[in-house]
């Protein structure tokens, strides 16, 4: 069922900062343009690397799901992993039928790039909040 790793999401205070550091630091070449995600509750912006992305995720207001995430990690830091599946409907029929607890209301919802997307409890993905996210094209 899993499919290609996708990108790394990164928590960040300031994706401003962000961009600085894999810009400057890094080398990175290839970054997006920062767009708000109100959806979501967050604003978003786009490593591009030769196998995937960086996710660079920025409160979008106070009531946004990383804020809590921040308040423990005030420097920001890693937050998740996103691996691409074919059929999102079944991947979460799977994880359900294999016990795992899908976070929200279970159901997918649009991600930043467009496409349904799932988030699963990191208490049965060893300590690793997973995001599924169907394949742009649902293959």
């Amino acid at each position: 069922m899993i499919g290609k790793l996708n990108h790394v999401g990164v928590a960040t205070p300031s994706i401003a900062e962000s961009i600085r550091l894999y810009r400057d630091v890094l080398g990175a070449t290839r970054i997006g343009e920062p767009f708000d995600l109100p959806a979501q509750g967050v604003k978003v912006c786009f490593v591009d690397l030769p196998n995937a992305q960086i996710e660079l995720i920025e409160p979008f207001d106070d009531t946004s799901p990383i804020v809590g995430f921040l308040a423990k990690n005030p420097r920001g830091g890693q937050h998740h992993v996103c691996f691409e599946v074919e059929d999102i409907t079944a991947a979460i029929a799977e994880m359900k039928a294999k016990g795992v607890t899908l976070l929200g209301t279970g159901e997918p919802r649009i991600g930043a790039h467009g496409t349904p997307v799932v988030f699963l409890h990191p208490r049965e993905m060893g300590g690793v909040l997973v995001e599924l996210m169907q394949t742009a094209d649902g293959h």
